[in-house]
């Protein structure tokens, strides 16, 4: 009686099934890197619009005196990215303080995207 050997490499079943294993990890290590890369421009995009926020309530603050309510808005450079700053002042109960909202704004797409909004109340000095 003949014995059968049998080689000792892979079947093509088996082959295959290894590659559809790491395909899938590598698509799955893609949409990760993915989802890290725009949560860094994103994490950047707020502290750039943290800096704009702060330098129009530090000029607020410099004018030394209570600010007017209303909207006011201007446009804010930094690191080559332009961003809107939208300044609501609004009136308290106690007529020494007011609410100033700092909303910061950023063109993508057509749409203007909210980025951040810093809120702080002013009185008078």
């Amino acid at each position: 009686m003949r014995c059968k050997r049998r080689s000792g490499g892979f079947t093509l079943i088996e082959v295959l099934v290894a590659l559809a294993v790491v395909a899938v990890a590598l698509a799955a290590g893609v949409k990760a890197s993915g989802a890290l890369t725009r949560a860094a421009e994103r994490q950047s995009a707020q502290w750039l619009a943290q800096l704009c926020a702060e330098n129009a309530l530090v000029q607020l603050r410099l004018a030394r005196q209570l600010p007017s309510t209303g909207d006011n808005s201007s446009a804010c450079v930094q690191a080559g990215q332009t961003m809107q700053v939208r300044i609501s002042v609004q009136p308290t109960p106690n007529p020494i303080f007011r609410r100033v909202d700092a909303v910061v704004t950023q063109p993508q797409d057509g749409l203007d995207v909210n980025l951040l909004t810093v809120s702080t109340i002013m009185g008078r000095y």
